[in-house]
């Protein structure tokens, strides 16, 4: 089961809440369900300097509140607030709320990541642009096992997929240091997979960080 599933949507609803809480008709649920997929993406491809973890949305009736998790808030603030209310209109663009009847109000709200070495999304990303630049995947995984570990996680595991250095055939690599309980619900894992494009093609990159239990009261 743990090897099958990914870890978040095994334990949503468990320990974990759903990133996305409104509540739609038949009508306007496949609506909402594609407005959110497209504002993640939107966000996690314009912030990517800033270093995003993960998108929160609510919506009421004429509210839409996303919540941007990121190491770097200062980058989707901006100065003065100019670069977060530029990337609202595009949002709002994103949505079409200019062409809607009554038109909805979009919040953006930054928040701020306070330990980014044990966010998988972040060490993913790390790796991807290491493979993608050429850098040895065996030092490349080993440093970032060690800095997580230094964070404060209680396990680490790190696989890589493909024509890794650019071999001929496709191989999988795992690195793992602590403990990583996947079939145990209460196990509070960030797991994050990502593609790295390198000269002989794409390397797929997961990470599971493991930082305790979340005991129900």
């Amino acid at each position: 089961m743990g090897k099958k599933v990914h870890p978040t949507i095994y334990r949503t609803g468990v320990i974990f809440p759903t990133k996305s809480v409104w509540f739609a008709t038949a009508k306007n649920f496949a609506k909402f369900v594609l407005e959110d997929h497209k504002i993640r993406r939107f966000l996690e491809e314009k912030l990517k300097m800033a270093g995003v973890t993960s998108v929160e949305i609510k919506r009421s009736i004429n509210t839409v509140d996303i919540y941007i998790h990121v190491s770097r808030p200062g980058v989707v603030i901006g100065r003065g607030g100019s670069s977060l209310e530029a990337l609202k209109k595009e949002v709002e663009k994103l949505l079409g709320v200019s062409k809607i009847k009554n038109p909805i109000k979009v919040n953006l709200h930054p928040m701020e990541v306070k330990n980014p070495d044990i966010s998988a999304a972040i060490i993913a990303d790390r790796l991807a642009n290491q493979l993608a630049h050429r850098y040895p995947f065996r030092r490349a995984a080993n440093q970032a096992i060690e800095k997580v570990m230094a964070a404060g996680a209680k396990g680490v595991k790190i696989q890589f997929s493909g024509r890794i250095d650019g071999a001929e055939i496709a191989r999988q690599e795992s690195f793992k240091q602590g403990r990583v309980p996947t079939q145990t619900l209460r196990a509070n894992i960030d797991y994050c997979e990502l593609p790295a494009l390198t000269r002989s093609g794409y390397v797929g990159v997961k990470v599971w960080i493991y930082t305790g239990d979340i005991l129900a009261k």
